[in-house]
């Protein structure tokens, strides 16, 4: 049996997430607790005591959510290896989960991506001045038909002498897409969208335009500090975000890194690829659920696994091994 493990980015982080292993499993809580006093080390403050007690707004900030959800992801993968459940045949990570991936395939050291991400964070909250981007999620309308709305609402806005990025970035599954960009062409698309027959069109309580053009000064900044991390093979492949494709060499996949944060993440097409690879069976590692439910509307024939708290770990081990 061919299973694949994928990783959460940000938006499955909630206060208190991974607490329950803690007080129910003293071992899975000691790996719990080591794996989040080394991300501390490098951070310079308490990331289990923000994430276990907030405030909210505190771990919602993208710079620490970015560790926090890299933290968590590896916590439960190290739990896992620890059972000796059966090993991944491939892996990838949505958005922020990648780097979460390739610290699970040995291609990237914890604490080095700890480091990384909290930066990246920093990078991309910069980027754009706070109120000036903004993100939303598009249901019911085909891919094509959300790519068309933003070309729309760009046209308008350019036709005003106003030009504004607006782009879909998050193709996360079939009737579900995500745009990103500037607030006021967020908004206009989210009109358009209804207008074009969208069940429903959701502005995100997001901070930062992730995966646009937007970006693309974050991605510089975000190339400088790869320059000087070192990347190695993965010992098991991982998919990018961006080409959807399994890359080896370093240089590669950092620049699939960097392309990231300006490019959108296609997640259809990479769960697409999972199946092609010959994954039978696919796990989620890290807090929520979320990816589960969107790989459920991709493949509905596919069995899902998520792993976030103690029964879910030991069910799966269970079914799995």
């Amino acid at each position: 049996m061919s299973i694949a493990f994928i990783f959460p980015g940000q938006g499955s982080q909630s206060v208190g997430m991974l607490g329950s292993i803690a007080e129910q499993n003293p071992v899975y809580g000691e790996i719990v607790t080591s794996v989040f006093n080394q991300a501390s080390e490098v951070l310079g403050f308490d990331l289990w005591d923000m994430t276990q007690n907030g405030p909210g707004a505190e771990l919602n900030k993208t710079q620490h959510t970015q560790p926090a959800m890299l933290a968590a992801g590896y916590a439960i993968w190290q739990i896992w290896k620890t059972k000796n459940g059966p090993m991944p045949a491939v892996m990838a990570g949505h958005s922020l989960g990648e780097y979460t991936a390739l610290v699970c395939a040995d291609a990237l050291n914890f604490s080095d991506a700890v480091d990384l991400v909290y930066h990246r964070g920093q990078f991309m909250q910069d980027s754009v001045a706070s109120g000036a981007g903004a993100m939303a999620a598009i249901l019911g309308l085909e891919d094509d038909a959300v790519v068309k709305v933003c070309e729309q609402t760009a046209a308008q806005f350019e036709q005003e002498g106003q030009p504004r990025v607006i782009s879909a970035v998050n193709f996360n599954s079939p009737g579900q897409v995500v745009i990103a960009g500037h607030s006021d062409a967020v908004d206009r698309a989210i009109v358009n969208a209804n207008d074009a027959g969208a069940k429903k069109a959701i502005k995100l309580a997001v901070s930062v335009p992730s995966h646009c053009a937007l970006m693309e000064s974050a991605a510089e900044q975000l190339a400088l500090k790869l320059a000087n991390v070192e990347i190695k093979a993965p010992l098991i492949p991982v998919i990018n975000n961006v080409d959807v494709v399994i890359e080896n060499d370093a240089q590669k996949i950092k620049q699939a890194l960097v392309q990231q944060l300006s490019h959108p993440v296609r997640w259809v097409e990479t769960i697409t690829k999972m199946l092609a690879e010959g994954a039978e069976q696919i796990v989620e590692c890290g807090p929520g659920k979320v990816l589960t439910g969107l790989n459920r509307r991709i493949n509905r024939r596919t069995p899902a696994y998520a792993l976030f708290d103690t029964t879910t770990i030991d069910k799966a081990f269970e079914e799995l091994s």
